[in-house]
Order: structure tokens, then sequence, then C-alpha cells
């Protein structure tokens, strides 16, 4: 039953509606199934499987809002559940800022649900974990892996009309790949919708590679250097750019995204002239929920084109304040890049430092969206376009925004982290100090 059909969702919707004496009410139904399995020192040592459905009732009286949560939906439970946020409501205060529920809307429709994905049994996750620990066994290295498997779906109505139904799937692998003398490690993760595209004997490969390079690594001064970000590290970053990205926030001066004496930066030059940057729920490569959790449609919207700020995100109370239709936050990004590989960045590289991810990363100054952080499995020096040798792992102190002015080079993106990200050449990208973690 974790999964629910749209005719089956709307039913019990319509039937929590009914129920509610409030002057206003949303409530959202979430359900889905996921397993997982999961191995250290080359050997599985959990597997597991889980199914979940759950409604969460919002009532509002007056601008005071209650809310429940249940995961029973015989009769008797969804009205304990209808009454319990009443009472919490008439407990609450008056929330100032409340804004009334938006009507019927009309959602994209994107193809995130992938049968495939969806049938997964316990034999299929340990042959793709089978593959992945067969390479590292092969290598006579020791690695750690984590894969899970999900299908999921989210309803959302309300009592002025609005109904939204969503399904989606998702594979998701991840491994570190250590070298017996505990100086080398590596790192390789991917994820996908369609679990067949999720290669995991390819990305083992990769993880191994980079253990057994990164062995033994010299230290470099901290300082200003070029780096060539993967995918994985340059999404990061550029993640908590698009997520800091609300307009209030840049109104009030406490973005990167405001000015001083007032005023914000849209419709300016912030980036270099290559950055475009949008979101789009029905992209093929990254499929995403059409409607934000207050039932407002994801539409495409871009968010950087040749560098400019075109659009910041709207909350609803914030959108009446400036006389704008409320703007979602994206649930993922697509980031334009060219069309090199990561290795002809390399080769294109006189001297420079490639950087596999970053971790631990930190927000320092919401103003300069200045971030700090490790980098981490797999940093490598650059030489006349050939890595030489591994180098120990650096604090970097840097800003997306200053990274993106910085840009000498994009390849071709690829999906991480539920993003399209393309690998990076960055001039002056700022190491502050030496870390001699692994």
């Amino acid at each position: 039953m974790a999964i629910l059909t749209q005719e089956e969702a709307k039913t019990i919707i319509d039937k929590v509606l009914r129920l509610s004496k409030a002057d206003e009410t949303k409530v959202e139904l979430n359900g889905g199934r996921s397993g997982n399995i999961r191995f250290a020192r080359n050997s599985v040592s959990t597997s597991g499987a889980t199914n979940n459905l759950s409604l969460s009732v919002t009532v509002v009286i007056s601008k005071r809002v209650g809310t429940s949560d249940i995961n029973e939906f015989d009769d008797a439970s969804l009205e304990k559940a209808v009454r319990r946020a009443e009472e919490m409501a008439r407990l609450a205060p008056e929330n100032p800022e409340y804004m009334p529920m938006p009507g019927p809307q009309t959602y994209s429709k994107p193809q995130a649900f992938v049968d495939t994905t969806a049938s997964m049994k316990a034999p299929d996750r340990a042959r793709l974990a089978g593959a992945s620990i067969k390479s590292i066994m092969a290598s006579q290295l020791s690695g750690a892996g984590f894969l899970e498997d999900s299908s999921s779906f989210n309803a959302i109505g309300n009592n002025k009309g609005l109904f939204g139904y969503h399904k989606n799937t998702g594979a998701n692998f991840s491994l570190t790949i250590r070298t017996p003398d505990g100086t080398g490690s590596g790192y390789a993760a991917g994820d996908f919708n369609d679990v067949s595209k999720l290669d995991t004997g390819s990305l083992t490969d990769v993880a191994i590679q980079k253990a057994r390079a990164s062995q033994k690594a010299m230290a470099l001064e901290p300082g200003k250097y070029t780096v060539i970000l993967e995918p994985m590290a340059a999404g990061e970053l550029i993640n908590f750019m698009i997520n800091a990205m609300d307009a209030r926030t840049a109104d009030e001066g406490r973005s990167f995204l405001g000015k001083k004496g007032g005023g914000t930066r849209l419709g300016e030059k912030l980036l270099d002239e290559r950055v475009t940057i949008y979101s789009d729920p029905t992209d093929p490569q990254i499929p995403s929920s059409p409607f934000s959790s207050d039932g407002y449609p994801h539409e495409k919207v871009v968010w950087f084109e040749k560098g400019v700020v075109k659009n910041m995100s709207y909350s609803p109370f914030w959108a009446k304040q400036k006389g704008v239709k409320p703007l979602p936050q994206p649930s993922g990004f697509v980031m334009e890049g060219g069309t090199q590989s990561l290795a002809e960045l390399i080769k294109g590289t006189e001297k420079g430092i490639l950087v596999t991810r970053f971790w631990y990363t930190r927000w320092l100054d919401p103003q300069t969206l200045l971030y700090t952080g490790l980098t981490r499995d797999g940093t490598f020096f650059i030489d006349n376009g050939q890595i030489k040798h591994p180098v120990k792992n650096f604090r970097f102190n840097e800003s997306p925004v200053i990274m993106l002015n910085n840009l000498e080079a994009l390849g071709k993106p690829v999906r991480t982290r539920g993003n399209m990200v393309p690998p990076m050449r960055i001039r002056d990208f700022t190491f502050s100090s030496l870390s001699d973690a692994v």
C-alpha cells in the first residue's frame, strides 16, 4: 500500500478535507518503499527494506495554524488527526505573515518513475553490490559502500480545489576504497531515476584508481591555485548558491544578492558569461516534483543566464509584498557546460590541482557566500597536462560567486546528487591550510 495511485490518494485526501471544520485545510499524503544494501571491508554487513505511508493535515483558523501527522488510515484515525490539528490551531498564536492557500494549479508531468527501479528486490541489490565487491577484492584493496533504491509518491490537496500527484524512483550508490597502508583513498558515487543507468562496476573502477593513485601524498603550500573541480565538488558549492537565491534575504541585505544601501542584484551580471543555470522538473536527466510543499508549481526557471541574475525565489508572503507571483526554490538544477571531458580539461592544464570532492563544507559569510571545507578522497597535482602525484588534502575558503568569476573552462555536464553539473577549471582557488586526513 506504500505506493497509492492518483485516484486512491485523492480519495483519502478528499475524505480528510470533508472532515475539517477549519477556515482552510491542506492535506499532504506521502508514501513509498525503499531497499538498501551496505558493505564494509569487502563484505555485506546489512540489508533492509522499508514501506511507509503517512498523512499530514494542516488547518488554519484565523491565521492560527495547526498540524497533525498520522500513519493510520481508518475513518476514526483520520478524524482524530483533523480534530488534533484544529485543537493545535486554536492554541497557536496568529501568524502575521500567513498567506491564504492557493486554489487549483496546473502542473507539468515529469517522467520520474521508472518501473525497473520500482521493482527492485534484494537479489538485484546483491548483484549490483557484488559487482563492486568483486572488483575491490581483485584489486586487493578494502572498500565500503551503500546502495539504496526507492519508489515513492507525494500528493497534496486543499479545500480550495488544489490537487497534485507525483511519482518518483531513485537509485543511489556511493563507495570509499582504501589502500592497505591507509595512505590512499578513492571515492565515487552515482544517482539515477533509472537503475539500469547505474553501473556500480565502472564507479568502483574509478574509486580503485583514485585510491591507488592517492597513496603517499606530498604536501604543497596553501595558497591560490588553478583547480579542476570534478562535478561532485563543483556541484556542492553551486548547490549552496542556488539555495541561497531567496528574494527576501536579498531585499533585506542579508544575502549575496543584496546591495549595500538597498536593492538587489536582479538583472546584474554577477558571474562569468559562460554560466547559465536553470531548473526544470521535466528535464529528462533530472526529473523532479512539479509542485512545492505549499502547492505552487515548479516550472522551468532560468536563475542565471550568461552570468546575469534572472530570477530569485519568492515565498508567498514576500511575493505579495513585492507584487509578484510566488516562485519556489528549485529541487534540482542544470548548469550548462561545454563538450570537453574531464580528461581533456586535465590535458589542457599547465599546472593545477584536481579535486575529486569536498567534505564537511560549512557556511562562513552569507553576504559574500563564503564557504569552508576540505578536499577528500583523491587530490592530485597536474603538471603540463598530466597528473604527476597526489597531494595532501587542503582546507579551502572560497565563494561560488568568486569561483564562477574565475572560470577558465567548462566540461560536459553529468548528473551528480540530482543536479547536472560540468567539471570546471578555475583559477585562483583559495586553499587556506593543509589537512592530514586521507
